[in-house]
């Protein structure tokens, strides 16, 4: 897999250059005091990214249930901002309010496009050559709030020449969201940084994706069956029904590539067997089924 990562990001800071104004408070960056509210796997890369710098939250919450005790303890302790990034809850509205300079998630999309919550694995579905990180600050509504910052990531053909793939592009965006997050933060609770609205009328939107989203018709066009392979990838993964001996088989199609205009597939699991090549599975005397 090969991406390449821009080397520049979009923000904008008062009075100053972004390098002799990050140096400035680089020393300060300990002393904030911030929660981090966000799951596995992608928010542990975010998290790593700024403990890599000195950016240590004094609470990482991970429960998306959050009691009405626990936001009072919290909004009885003094907050420079919160950090959200694939928590996979909505925060409330009470919890927008607690932190001076409000709550800064991180999105891995180029807002307005992509809202929603798989922005990584939709631009692997639609075929997007670039796609990129937002840190936005929250509002009440679904990642509409204004834009603090982004960085663009080009996101090139794997060397077999098919899509990214989908764990791959998590990574990739986890580590950049964090690093543009870690270089934002003490800017942004110093006041020299603005939030600008996003313009509205450009948004697009994804949606959570279902296990039925994954069955596949191998009879389709061999790169929009790549496309979805390769972008539901993991969960919910990509499936076909194939017969043998008169038996109705589903079996999960875990990786393929494109040998000219053709879908090859590479390996696959069978339901309740391990994984094993393509070829011998054929070999044992299954054939595609038309769905």
């Amino acid at each position: 897999m090969m991406m390449k990562r821009s080397s520049s990001s979009r923000f904008e800071v008062r009075g100053s250059t972004r390098e002799t104004t990050f140096s400035q408070l680089e020393a300060r960056s300990s002393k904030l005091s911030f929660a981090f509210f966000g799951n596995a796997p992608l928010a542990d890369a975010v998290l790593k990214e700024m403990r890599d710098v000195g950016l240590e939250p004094k609470c990482v919450v991970t429960s998306t249930e959050l009691p009405p005790e626990f936001i009072q303890k919290l909004a009885g302790e003094s907050w420079d901002v919160f950090v959200v990034a694939s928590f996979g809850a909505i925060l409330p509205k009470e919890l927008l309010n607690i932190p001076k300079r409000g709550v800064l998630n991180v999105h891995p999309s180029l807002l307005p496009r992509l809202r929603g919550p798989s922005p990584i694995r939709s631009a692997i579905l639609n075929d997007e050559k670039e796609t990129g990180v937002s840190i936005m600050l929250l509002d009440e509504e679904m990642d509409h709030g204004p834009l603090v910052a982004q960085k663009k990531v080009r996101v090139d053909t794997s060397p077999d020449g098919g899509p990214a793939h989908g764990k791959m592009l998590d990574h990739l965006l986890a580590h950049e969201g964090g690093k543009l997050l870690a270089q934002v933060l003490p800017l942004w609770t110093a006041g020299k940084l603005e939030a600008k609205p996003q313009n509205h009328d450009l948004a697009t939107y994804c949606r959570q994706f279902k296990k039925e989203d994954g069955l596949l018709d191998l009879s389709a066009d061999p790169y929009q069956n790549l496309l979805k392979i390769r972008a539901l990838e993991g969960w919910p993964g990509t499936y076909a029904f194939f017969t043998r001996a008169g038996k109705k088989l589903r079996v999960q199609i875990l990786d393929a590539h494109l040998e000219g205009s053709q879908l090859i597939i590479d390996s696959v699991k069978p339901e309740g067997k391990n994984q094993m090549p393509y070829a011998a599975f054929l070999r044992s005397g299954a054939m595609p089924r038309a769905n």
